[in-house]
């Protein structure tokens, strides 16, 4: 009886605050400025967590799954990721004329260095059956005059945790290209005053694409890790669409021999 009256309760308390709401939309047009300044802060507030439930509402309610971050990883990880870009929508979903730096979210940012910018980005929802990141990215580059075009990744602190030399760290993209390209994957780590740099080409045109950085070729110093990203470096992409359909990330510790 508790449980059906608390919910019968929050039915209740939820529609007098939605009324109380659009009571005050209909009464903004006149409201005294420094009401109205308090009111608009209110609704930015509310509009805040408002989002947040919308996107643990849409994570669990959608196919292919908004939110979800499950992949295949190697057995024995103790650390998955797949950024937020791949996983739920972005409240702006497409740039055109990117600039030199355009933020895609917290995380991902696109980095180049034309005079006149001819790239475009946009998010888009993943519908193929294999597909399992909800979403992907599209980047549509036309005339290109710059000498680098790079897409960063920050990855989260949870990704240097306990990093150590014997850690594996595994990237696997699923890239579509509309002409051959050559794609870079640099991993940095930084600790204290300096930045590990490990690169690898990404295996476009085999049927495994998997991307693994082995820290034992490093020269980390496991005591200082401050933090980690990932640039992914196009050469040559004028005139061509990449769409990275997913990327996830993972950790795993090296068997000892």
């Amino acid at each position: 009886m508790g449980k059906a009256d608390g919910s019968l309760f929050d039915r209740m308390a939820w529609r007098r605050e939605l009324r109380r709401w659009q009571r005050l939309a209909q009464a903004a047009p006149d409201l005294g400025l420094d009401r109205l300044r308090q009111t608009r802060r209110t609704a930015r507030a509310l509009r805040a967590e408002l989002d947040r439930v919308i996107f643990a509402a849409d994570a669990r309610l959608s196919l292919p799954r908004i939110g979800s971050s499950g992949f295949q990883v190697p057995k024995g990880s103790d650390w998955t990721w797949r950024p937020d870009l791949w996983r739920g929508p972005l409240p702006v979903q497409g740039i055109a004329a990117a600039p030199a730096k355009a933020v895609l979210s917290p995380e991902v940012t696109l980095f180049h260095d034309c005079a006149r910018s001819e790239l475009t980005l946009r998010q888009i929802r993943n519908t193929r059956a294999e597909d399992l990141a909800p979403f992907g990215l599209r980047m549509d580059v036309f005339a290109f005059d710059g000498s680098f075009l790079s897409l960063a990744i920050d990855l989260p602190p949870e990704a240097v945790a306990g990093l150590r030399r014997r850690h594996l760290i595994r990237l696997e993209p699923i890239v579509e290209l509309e002409k051959p390209l050559e794609i870079f994957a640099r991993l940095n780590i930084k600790h204290g005053p300096n930045t590990e740099q490990l690169v690898r080409e990404l295996p476009l045109h085999e049927s495994d694409r998997v991307v693994e950085f082995d820290l034992a070729y490093s020269n980390l110093n496991e005591k200082r890790v401050e933090k980690m990203w990932l640039d992914l470096i196009f050469e040559g992409p004028e005139m061509n669409q990449v769409v990275l359909r997913d990327l996830t990330f993972s950790r795993s510790l090296r068997a000892e021999l």
